[in-house]
């Protein structure tokens, strides 16, 4: 018979911190450290596999019942209690758990095994009747919330008004008869919402509760939070039944949150908070804004000593960061979580270096722990640090990065105005899961309450999002939508800058500049002023060792090849000739070659272009000295150089010498219904032949002064647009023509390429005749992606995102490539281009290019090199060592 509840106590498990995909993370990881001897209540784990079948029959099995009544009585022996026992009552908390760790997005509820009988009995064990109704209030909160149904804020707003008849400033200063009649007011709610009594019944509450725990996997944060971290939908989660231990006890109780390490820096000091005589919510909901950990040695002397001994001991184990739960009860330490902390891009690289330093890990698992995508974030800008600007006020800096946008105060006007294109800034009083679809769509996260362990920080850190959390100074007004500080009022719609490295806030949208990644990459800093740079640079340099793939650069201009090789580029992929007419004269001379009536001015106006073209040519073979220069003939269709009326059409008429009423008669000629399928691409150079002849004299001319100059040339010319041989064989005999006049007249020879751009479905699947002519592939695939699909990568924005809701599709494919459909024919186009051509040069030139998962997929099919935009090369190349590694 198949186990499905793992129990773990006394010293041992029946688990292992190998059995995630099982148990979940947080059920793995408490019966790893119970096999540890680390201090841990005992409980038991329900298996996630249990979720995945609930969740598809809406029912579970007798077999499972009697497996959990059977590990209850285990869990009874263990603890010496019962659950319902009117005299020594065993009380356990519920908690989720799946195999990748989602902070806060799913159930917990505590004190669960509380009634009416139960608390007396608590009230005499603890001989603290406070903190037993305390303990009684907040189970009943929790459970009419998460199973119930009843709203939390109808409660909150019960709490709150017995601290204002009471005369307490916080909860921990009601007293023992505000708490029992609180008890009654909240059973009282239950029975007006649900028509029912609060349940009694300990074993009742347990199932109620295990299976909220099991829906909540369905929740809207929960599913919200698995599309923005790439998470399977199929996994379901754990249920973790653990007996309960009090942080609210007492003076000489506490609960806090730590991590072995600074998630925000990286920097290898203890870090975290925690609370007094508090309960677990209290640090992650941020109700209470708690204590530096580093104060728990004066008030908690004992305890924190093996907290330290104990995290230092978890984090050699796990050769990792460890985010710690923990719960003080009567002076004596319980462990109730340890998992892989979230961290910073920043924290992410320090760690992984420092941690290789410390012999805790080799190079190759450094270079695995860091998320490839995470890089993005070590490129976000900075404050200016030239602008005078004093700050309104000031918070804790929970994750940097500087960000500016209006102000919102609810996560549905976050995500409709960031929507409309608005940048938001979410500003709330402390964040919950329910808002994790607002500080998805926000810029910035700024809270009022709330420590660095609260829940805006760990998610927003998780995610490279800028906050600031527990800005005590702001007074927020959410009927009036608005917050005060210091008599300075932000209404909703005003704009804010927050500094998420200092805890700085703003008024206004404060210029910005580029990260010290940035800078030293870019030569204005120098690296040895650049701590995150130097950790940066160590990393990526055994990245480069591990990788197979190639990575270059979609880049048009000199700067660009400069920034790209900067940045790591081994060459370009992509340079787009046709964003060179848009500069200055070019476009003029550009519109000149389109409206002219026959070949002879057509040929007069591209000798205008002919010396800037080259000129731009020579200059990026000159950044890209020894590297290899993918050039693509013009692809656009010709109307989208011309203007569309206005003053701009009437000055281009004046310009040309052209009746005005002759070039609208032009332009509306060029003027077609599905442009992207239209006259462009190979098309043009086949029907204008002199286009192409201009841009290879352009191309062959640039190479030989460059290589006259000692420069390295490596030029790859590319024809898009190709359907079949017979269109790439047109072009390609232009522009042999071109190059046997060009080299032959100087005597000189050039080494150079010309294959293709594969963006049609016909050129992938005829790929084996396009191979026999054509020296490389470049796959398009923004253009692939939008005739696999026959979706309009311009149009389709306004209907995907309900696709992706829906389910329809996993992600957005022209942000993932799609395997299933475009990268099929990508795999026919390179097993078959191959099979004709074994030296076949294979690239990929799309945005998927800097992609995590579609690198992998490159990689797996044996591509030479992926290409993306230039800031996106440090992604591509640390996605390219994970997928080497990972083979």
């Amino acid at each position: 018979m198949t186990q499905s509840v793992f129990f773990f106590g006394n010293g041992k498990a029946e688990g292992t911190r190998d059995m995630k995909s099982l148990l979940g993370g947080k059920g793995a990881n408490l019966a790893e450290m119970t096999n540890l001897g680390v201090p841990v209540p005992a409980g038991f784990t329900i298996a996630a596999s249990e979720c995945v079948e609930y969740l598809k029959s809406g029912k579970y099995s007798d077999k499972l019942r009697a497996e959990v009544e059977g590990n209850v009585a285990r869990l009874e022996e263990a603890t010496g209690k019962k659950l319902g026992d009117p005299k020594n009552p065993l009380l356990v908390s519920v908690r989720s758990g799946a195999a990748v760790s989602m902070p806060g997005m799913m159930e917990t509820i505590l004190n669960l095994g509380l009634n009416d009988r139960s608390v007396v009995a608590l009230a005499k064990q603890s001989k603290n009747a406070r903190f037993a109704y305390d303990s009684y209030r907040r189970f009943i909160q929790m459970y009419a919330d998460v199973v119930l149904g009843v709203s939390i804020h109808d409660f909150e707003h019960l709490l709150k008004a017995k601290r204002i008849t009471s005369g307490a400033e916080s909860d921990a200063d009601l007293g023992e008869d505000d708490l029992r009649n609180l008890v009654e007011e909240y059973k009282k709610l239950v029975r007006s919402h649900t028509g029912n009594e609060f349940p009694r019944d300990p074993v009742v509450q347990l199932w109620g509760a295990i299976e909220a725990v099991w829906k909540s996997w369905t929740l809207k944060k929960a599913r919200d939070y698995r599309r923005v971290n790439s998470i399977p939908e199929e996994l379901g989660t754990g249920v973790n039944i653990v007996s309960m231990v009090f942080g609210n006890l007492g003076d000489d109780s506490g609960t806090g949150v730590a991590f072995t390490r600074n998630p925000s820096t990286g920097e290898k000091k203890f870090y975290g908070e925690f609370l007094i005589n508090a309960q677990g919510e209290d640090v992650v909901a941020g109700i209470r804004t708690p204590l530096d950990i580093e104060q728990m040695a004066s008030k908690l002397p004992g305890a924190y000593k093996e907290l330290l001994e104990t995290q230092d001991r978890l984090e050699r184990h796990y050769a990792d960061m460890q985010d710690l739960e923990f719960t003080v009860e009567c002076g004596k330490l319980y462990l109730l979580q340890t998992r892989t902390g979230k961290r910073t891009a920043a924290a992410a690289v320090r760690i992984a270096r420092d941690m290789v330093n410390e012999r805790l890990i080799d190079k190759k698992q450094a270079v695995r722990r860091v998320p490839a995508g995470d890089l993005d974030q070590l490129l976000h800008p900075i404050i200016d640090p030239s602008v005078r600007a004093t700050p309104i006020c000031t918070g804790l800096p929970a994750s940097p990065g500087a960000a500016s946008g209006v102000a919102v105060f609810d996560p549905e006007t976050a995500e409709e105005r960031s929507q409309a294109g608005e940048n938001v800034i979410l500003v709330r009083d402390e964040t919950t899961p329910e808002d994790f679809h607002g500080i998805v769509a926000a810029r910035a996260v700024l809270t009022a309450r709330g420590g660095m362990t609260s829940h805006a920080a760990v998610v927003a850190r998780g995610m490279g999002k800028c906050a600031i959390v527990g800005c005590k100074e702001i007074e927020i007004d959410n009927t009036r939508r608005c917050f005060s500080v210091d008599g300075t009022t932000i209404n909703e719609g005003d704009w804010l800058t927050l500094d998420g490295a200092t805890g700085r806030v703003f008024l206004g949208d404060l210029g910005t500049v580029p990260s010290e990644v940035v800078s030293v990459t870019t030569g204005d800093v120098r690296s040895t002023e650049a701590p995150i740079y130097q950790s940066y640079a160590e990393l990526m340099s055994w990245a480069d060792e591990a990788r197979t793939l190639k990575v270059r650069a979609n880049a048009d201009t000199p700067r660009d090849a400069r920034i790209a090789r900067s940045f790591g580029a081994e060459g370009i992929g992509l340079c787009r000739t046709e964003h060179m007419f848009f500069e200055g004269d070019r476009i003029t001379a550009m519109r000149e070659m389109i409206v002219a009536r026959e070949e002879g001015g057509r040929r007069r106006a591209l000798s205008k272009l002919l010396p800037m073209q080259r000129a731009d040519f020579e200059g990026i073979f000159k950044e890209m000295d020894g590297f290899p220069v993918t050039i693509r003939l013009l692809d656009p269709p010709l109307h989208e150089f011309l203007p569309h009326g206005g003053e701009e059409s009437k000055l281009l008429a004046r310009t040309l010498d052209l009746p005005r009423a002759d070039l609208n008669r032009i332009i509306e000629a060029l003027r077609e219904t599905n442009p992207m399928l239209g006259h462009r691409g190979c098309r043009l150079g086949i029907t204008y032949p002199e286009i192409t002849e201009m841009q290879g004299r352009a191309i062959f001319e640039a190479a030989l002064r460059a290589q006259r100059r000692g420069i390295i040339v490596k030029p790859e010319i590319m024809i898009p647009l190709v359907s079949t041989v017979e269109e790439f064989n047109n072009q390609k005999a232009i522009l042999k023509d071109v190059a046997e006049k060009v080299l032959g007249a100087m005597g000189e020879t050039v080494q150079y390429l010309i294959g293709t751009m594969i963006e049609l479905p016909r050129a992938a699947l005829t790929a084996g005749k396009i191979a026999e002519s054509a020296e490389f592939f470049s796959f398009g695939t923004n253009d692939l992606t939008q005739t696999t699909l026959g979706l309009s990568r311009d149009d389709s924005g306004r209907f995907l995102p309900s696709y992706i809701d829906k389910g329809i599709f996993a992600d957005d494919p022209f942000q993932v490539l799609d395997i299933e459909g475009v990268g099929r024919l990508i795999a026919i186009a390179v097993e078959d281009g191959r099979k004709a051509r074994a030296a076949l040069k294979l690239g990929i030139c799309g945005e998927h290019g800097g992609e995590p998962r579609s690198v992998a997929f490159c990689h797996s099919l044996g591509l030479d090199y992926v290409s993306c935009s230039p800031f996106r090369v440090p992604i591509a190349r640390l996605a390219a060592a994970h997928a080497a590694l990972n083979a």
